[in-house]
């Protein structure tokens, strides 16, 4: 373990301009903690939150120390080794970076927290591996969930402007009122068709040519890299989860059924039932599944791609009506919990039943449900029961 060396690249990861933008999460942590964990899909956004973070912090580059699991330098060290040799020059600030990266990293972290007085922020690409070992950290750690962009955050980085939040009742009760205010600041449908397309990773602010070819790497990554590593799945078996999303692409959600999605992958049902659970851990897919008083009904769990920018990059003719369920779900699932029912598409909190649609989609279907609600595509406001899907990306 060479110290100079992880110091040394860590101040020069620290002396590089990073964006001034900071996502939504950033004020909800309380940065007092010893031992804070960020996880999300790759590409959303921690390595910056950590940065803005050290910045903030002021400390002398000596106090601090950013390191990345997945660097050369890292190869021959312990994350507690790292934490001692540091601890005992005087560091104060340890940034882990691409934690799923080191073994054993659940155990090294309560050692340190036991042992040493360093505060310790980390991050991991996949939620995976984070849950995967979080029992000897429960106690000591508050990890929290970043997701994609929501739209409210993509127009903030597009215009320039802040806008509120808003929480869902919010939405449902008042949508006309804010909807009316959010148009005479911008043109949401404009907005929205952009964000669909190439909104949901902050890094398409780099280069929207290069954009989808990034994009393709973070999945490419997510499967053949992080999925494989933390699950021991074969090489000769990451194809099988490519084909999973083929067939979201070429299937509407509903169109899935078990025997059709096994005979298509080539596997047993069992395995692939394993196969969908990690790659919705990993932010590739939702899984949403039947909600209350819906046992009985005989329908597999509804799949949709994690959000609307995966259809962009890996359907030829991706399906309009999967895309609008993908946002919705994509939206909501950071603070509700969301599952299908048989009276509507989704029900949120078990409560209130929603029905997407284009513009003219009406109420029958709901009809007789005082919480039910239609989530029309293409309209600007909304009336009564109806509701912009756009606003629901004003949620976070």
């Amino acid at each position: 373990m060479n110290l100079p060396i992880l110091q040394k690249i860590s101040t020069q990861i620290l002396a590089k301009e990073i964006p001034t933008y900071k996502r939504w999460l950033f004020e909800k942590i309380d940065f007092s903690g010893k031992l804070i964990g960020i996880k999300g899909p790759r590409g959303s956004g921690k390595s910056t939150m950590l940065l803005q973070y050290a910045k903030e912090r002021m400390l002398p580059a000596s106090k601090i120390l950013f390191i990345n699991c997945d660097h050369p330098a890292m190869a021959n060290s312990t994350l507690y080794e790292v934490a001692e040799n540091f601890y005992a020059r005087g560091g104060e600030l340890l940034i882990i970076d691409e934690i799923h990266k080191s073994k054993n990293f659940s155990q090294e972290l309560k050692a340190i927290y036991d042992v040493f007085d360093l505060q310790v922020i980390f991050s991991g690409s996949s939620a995976l591996q984070i849950e995967h070992g979080r029992g000897d950290l429960s106690r000591r750690a508050v990890v929290h969930d970043l997701g994609v962009l929501s739209l409210r955050e993509f127009i903030e980085l597009q215009t320039g402007e802040s806008f509120e939040s808003y929480t869902l009742d919010e939405i449902i009760e008042n949508h006309f009122d804010i909807a009316s205010y959010i148009m005479t600041k911008i043109r949401p449908l404009e907005q929205f068709n952009n964000y669909l397309e190439y909104g949901c990773y902050p890094f398409y602010t780099e280069s929207l040519i290069d954009y989808p070819q990034k994009l393709l790497e973070v999945i490419n990554l997510t499967i053949d890299s992080d999925l494989s590593a933390i699950y021991n799945i074969e090489s000769a078996k990451l194809d099988k989860l490519k084909k999973i999303i083929y067939m979201l692409c070429v299937t509407k959600p509903y169109d899935l059924n078990i025997s059709k999605l096994s005979s298509a992958v080539g596997t047993s049902w069992q395995t692939l039932a394993k196969y969908l659970d990690r790659m919705d851990a990993g932010s590739l897919i939702h899984i949403v599944r039947a909600g209350k008083g819906m046992r009985a009904v005989n329908r597999p769990d509804k799949l949709l791609l994690d959000n609307p920018n995966l259809f962009t990059v890996l359907c030829a003719t991706p399906n309009i009506g999967s895309i609008r369920e993908s946002f919705f779900v994509s939206q909501l699932s950071m603070k509700h919990q969301i599952h299908y029912h048989d009276k509507g598409d989704f029900i949120v909190d078990d409560k209130m039943v929603f029905e997407i649609g284009g513009a003219s989609k009406g109420l029958a279907q709901l009809e007789g449900n005082p919480y039910g609600y239609v989530v029309a595509d293409d309209i600007e406001v909304g009336f009564d029961r109806k509701i912009p899907l756009w606003l629901f990306g004003f949620l976070y």
